[in-house]
């Protein structure tokens, strides 16, 4: 069982993070690329594009007005056709015709693609938090799941384009810790 330091608040350390989850959580390249090394086939079925309310906090670090529609984005990440990450992106609406237009015609490639080819999208530090059952997220995360775990650990981070802000946020599922390091693999381990 994950413990959870706070329900409130993100924390820039993923502390009480078990071991096996912990290199996941703290890499900071693109996340897509690492599960589609370790995975035959890799897909991104979507959920949710368009605009829609977004937490308080999430709108606070965007500088969007509390209850104002945002463009938001949710979809699952899959490994060999198991649940590996459910993957939240939030964005003023403004920036849609801007900075990060390229966003709403994703469909279900993975957003990851579009970040880190991009030399001008700047990341800005991860922040973690381990998601209780009562989180908005965390319900929405376990909706593919057939035996949810307690809570499950999530991380975020800004990332900016033309000073136009996009947060992400991707909850981790418990499939991800079947993956394994593909040199792992190699050596026939």
């Amino acid at each position: 069982m994950i413990t959870c330091m706070s329900d409130e608040f993100w924390h820039g350390a993923a502390l009480g993070c078990g071991a096996d989850l912990a290199p996941w959580l703290r890499d900071r390249g693109s996340l897509t690329q690492r599960i589609q090394q370790r995975c035959t086939h890799f897909a991104v079925r979507g959920v949710h594009s368009g605009l829609a309310r977004i937490a308080l906090d999430e709108s606070a670090l965007l500088g969007i007005v509390p209850q104002q529609h945002a463009y938001s984005r949710e979809v699952f990440l899959y490994a060999d056709d198991q649940p590996v990450v459910f993957a939240h992106s939030a964005l003023a609406r403004e920036h849609l015709r801007s900075a990060w237009s390229a966003v709403r015609t994703l469909g279900n490639k993975p957003l990851g693609a579009l970040l880190f080819a991009h030399p001008l999208v700047e990341r800005k530090p991860l922040h973690y938090k381990a998601l209780r059952n009562t989180h908005p997220l965390y319900q929405r995360a376990v909706a593919v799941l057939s035996d949810p775990p307690h809570s499950l650990w999530a991380r975020r981070s800004l990332f900016y384009l033309h000073d136009a802000p996009l947060l992400v946020t991707e909850v981790f599922l418990p499939g991800i810790l079947l993956l394994t390091d593909p040199v792992w693999n190699k050596l026939g381990h």
